[in-house]
């Protein structure tokens, strides 16, 4: 099975229709699948539901597919960076799943390992824990979380072998390897494309059997979303 293909497009190619999920990998703007998501844009679906840490920014990320109206609901974690967001959500012309990080990486890692649901005690007692069900364990409230799934899975990593074996660089893991395996079909967006047996096992994030498709991004932007310098 050839899982490489030539371009972001094509690998998104008979996957990216009306109303699907798409759980899409990274932090801010670190570790995310910057042509994969262009290419996502590029499609037109519409009315989907993105579940990523977070919007990205104004004009880049998921901020892009903001502006152009395709994202109906996000399930997000922080939503502070992007004034298109903001605008939507405050407008009603957004739905928003506020979930805390934590849980929001459980939900993800729960989702991938068949893991319907489970409880915690982040919420409890504050609008996260609204029509959820509560069970005590040992005199302490837990609230129950659902798990989550997508149709596709977006996530970004610096190398991957032609078998779909990924490795992360540094902090932009993130979530990605949590959202590697939540997604029905995972496309991988990776910097360099190595030999089969090439890659140390014990190197290894995310196993191939995970990953779908793969396309190369050698030179991604690589955006700082926020850059302080100090003052000459």
């Amino acid at each position: 099975m050839n899982k490489v293909y030539p371009s972001a497009a094509e690998a998104l190619k008979g996957l990216a229709k009306d109303g699907i999920t798409v759980a899409v990998g990274g932090f801010g703007l670190c570790g995310i699948p910057e042509a994969l998501i262009a290419a996502l844009r590029d499609t037109g679906a519409k009315n989907l539901t993105a579940i990523s840490n977070n919007a990205g920014v104004d004009g880049f990320g998921l901020g892009q597919l903001l502006e152009t109206r395709q994202i109906k609901k996000m399930i997000a974690s922080y939503v502070g960076e992007n004034k298109e967001f903001e605008r939507q959500f405050l407008a009603g012309e957004l739905e928003l799943e506020f979930t805390p990080q934590g849980t929001l990486a459980e939900k993800l890692r729960a989702g991938g390992a068949g893991i319907p649901a489970f409880y915690t005690k982040t919420g409890f007692g504050t609008v996260v824990a609204d029509g959820k069900p509560v069970m005590e364990f040992d005199g302490q409230k837990y609230i129950m979380e659902r798990s989550l799934t997508a149709d596709i899975s977006l996530v970004k990593a610096w190398k991957a072998d032609k078998s779909g074996n990924l490795i992360y660089r540094k902090t932009a893991r993130n979530f990605n390897p949590n959202v590697a395996t939540a997604g029905k079909v995972t496309i991988a967006e990776v910097e360099e494309i190595v030999e089969m047996g090439a890659l140390d096992p014990d190197n290894i994030h995310t196993p191939g059997i995970f990953v779908q498709r793969l396309v190369v991004n050698a030179t991604p932007e690589k955006r700082i979303e926020q850059r302080t310098i100090r003052k000459a």
